[in-house]
């Protein structure tokens, strides 16, 4: 039997802290793929998470975005929409999203969840948002930025109020090799 290759991974390093996700390559291999050039060409360097909503609730309940927020200079053509009723994927916690007006055009810009958020999964009549991957480290950055204080008249529609009075700077955002995402030999596994 041959093992499938490993899922890649990206960090992001942030102002905040590194936030370290596991792509869906399989489930979701067009969203992947478009999120990949965006980082190989390095064009999430020096952008930024933006925007933070946060739902009364118990347990954190909201999202984080981030991306290039439209700069024509450094945005690709838009990735055609592969909703969670095609992919399997949710909105839980730790899930990353492709931000978009219409389906079919997202390009540069997503959001990471915090707690479970279904009204953004695919239903009858809603082709809702294209789940492409989770947080595998770094939720604690992701909380962090969600809390963070937020203008109560910047950001328009939807957004207004939910716009980082400080948006957390996007410093560089790098593939981790296979090698780095395997765990470290173990002593006894060194000496064989």
């Amino acid at each position: 039997m041959v093992a499938s290759p490993p899922l890649p991974r990206v960090a992001l390093v942030t102002s905040a802290g590194t936030i370290t996700i596991t792509l869906e390559k399989t489930k979701a291999p067009a969203t992947v793929a478009n999120f990949l050039k965006y980082v190989d060409l390095k064009r999430f360097d020096g952008t930024s998470f933006y925007r933070a909503l946060s739902f009364p609730a118990p347990t954190p309940l909201g999202l984080i975005q981030g991306g290039l927020r439209g700069r024509s200079d450094k945005v690709l053509p838009p990735v055609r929409h592969e909703p969670t009723s095609a992919s399997g994927l949710t909105h839980d916690d730790g899930a990353i999203s492709m931000a978009r007006a219409a389906p079919g055009t997202a390009n540069a810009d997503f959001f990471i969840i915090l707690g479970k958020l279904d009204a953004l999964d695919a239903k009858e009549g809603d082709p809702g948002y294209a789940v492409f991957g989770h947080v595998t480290e770094g939720m604690d950055v992701v909380r962090a930025i969600q809390t963070a204080p937020v203008s109560p008249t910047a950001g328009e529609g939807a957004m207004k109020g939910q716009m980082l009075l400080k948006p957390v700077t996007l410093i560089s955002a790098r593939r981790v090799s296979a090698a780095a995402a395997a765990p470290a030999p173990t002593a006894a596994q060194s000496r064989r």
